[in-house]
């Protein structure tokens, strides 16, 4: 069957469409909102002069999500089998994301807009309210620059890089794919954080560690072709001038004044991408065989989560395990599996416990453990605290075991 440009319900003939129908088709749309934080704060502003509602995108991220997500609940149906091939092949489904683009663009050029009107009358609080709600957008749109950058189509890849450019992340689509990917749940991937390891001490060394590998990778790339790693051919290079050339056109337009805020959304925009990875892989270990090689990524190897509206706002990010055993796989035909480990809460209300460490560790490692059926020789353990855990929950298991 050849797919005609139209949306995939058009694409997609009559005598091929199964019976079976997606109840969450038009609740993707949803994701919509999440470049209209900053409209919706400024109309909230206008009504009211409550100045807070600049701060939309955080009180979007850390509290209202949050809470629709506790009120609504789980939604663990899965796509029949049969009909994940052709719930790929719905085009809709990608128009969805392409969609976000336009709309992250017009928020972000709008913010400072917002910022440097009137001679920027804004006060300082103001403005920073303005820019940590770009950071919410933009970090949510290195999710979207994820769910497109796995695609094989070149339109998507180049899509990813795009949505990428505002954070100045763009090396993220080189490491995650060719590195993360790869190395996940190992002590060797900066991006799986360890038990014992706080979101804290995890932020340095997964935004150095994500950056190295993605440079070496690049440059191993290009080596192998025979090319310079300072070149036109070099994606990290490229990604970074997207980047730049971007800043650049802002800064004419709006002063140089605004780079302190550009700098400010762009560092909470990949925080909150970096408090997502802290979250989906801690503590778990894939096992090293006995030809060395470390086992194959499998469903226990990320946690997961089924609550509606954070995996409505993040494209099913939450259905981690089958994204990393099945990476080209869309959104939308995303399973969930009984054997992954599950969150208690969905990904929004554990980034917030996240940033306290005390809290996260009374909630998740008793669970990493109980996963691991209280052996903890077979979780990632951070190497600075690993005497100090092998000592309490070594002791826990041989009083258990008593």
């Amino acid at each position: 069957m050849r797919e005609g440009p139209l949306s995939g319900r058009a694409s997609i003939s009559t005598a091929e469409r199964p019976h079976w129908r997606d109840s969450k088709r038009y609740l993707w749309l949803l994701g919509a909102i999440v470049p209209s934080f900053l409209f919706i704060g400024w109309g909230l502003v206008t009504l009211t002069g409550f100045g807070l509602f600049w701060w939309m995108g955080p009180l979007f991220v850390y509290v209202i999500i949050p809470t629709l997500d506790r009120l609504i609940g789980d939604d663990p149906s899965n796509p029949p089998d049969e009909i994940v091939a052709w719930l790929e092949r719905d085009r809709y489904y990608r128009f969805v994301t392409y969609a976000f683009l336009p709309l992250q663009y017009i928020a972000l050029f709008t913010g400072f807009w917002l910022m440097t009107r009137h001679g920027g009358g804004l006060h300082v609080i103001d403005k920073l309210g303005i820019a940590v709600t770009l950071g919410s957008l933009n970090g949510i749109a290195i999710n979207t620059a994820h769910e497109m950058g796995h695609k094989k189509a070149h339109l998507e890849r180049w899509f990813a890089r795009v949505a990428l450019a505002p954070s100045g992340y763009g090396h993220f689509f080189i490491e995650h794919n060719r590195g993360h990917h790869v190395r996940v749940a190992t002590p060797e991937d900066p991006a799986s954080s360890r038990l014992g390891e706080s979101f804290w001490a995890f932020w340095p060394r997964t935004v150095a560690g994500s950056l190295r590998n993605a440079w070496r990778l690049e440059r191993n790339r290009l080596r192998r072709m025979g090319k310079h790693t300072i070149s036109p051919r070099n994606d990290v290079l490229n990604a970074w001038a997207m980047t730049v050339v971007l800043w650049a056109v802002l800064i004419v337009l709006f002063g140089v004044g605004i780079l302190p805020y550009l700098v400010l959304q762009a560092v909470f925009a990949f925080s909150l991408l970096e408090a997502v990875n802290y979250l989906e892989h801690y503590g778990l270990l894939r096992e090293v065989l006995p030809n060395g090689r470390n086992e194959r990524v499998n469903p226990r190897h990320s946690w997961n989560n089924n609550h509606l509206v954070t995996n409505l706002f993040l494209y099913q990010l939450q259905r981690h395990s089958d994204h990393h055993a099945n990476p080209t796989r869309r959104y939308q035909a995303l399973r969930h599996f009984d054997e992954s480990p599950q969150l208690p809460s969905g990904y929004a209300s554990m980034i917030v416990l996240a940033y306290f460490p005390p809290l996260w560790r009374h909630v998740m490692d008793k669970r990493v453990l109980a996963h691991y059926d209280g052996d903890i020789t077979k979780v990632n353990i951070h190497p600075r605290k690993r005497a100090a855990v092998l000592a309490r929950y070594g002791a826990t298991r041989e009083a258990s075991a008593a």
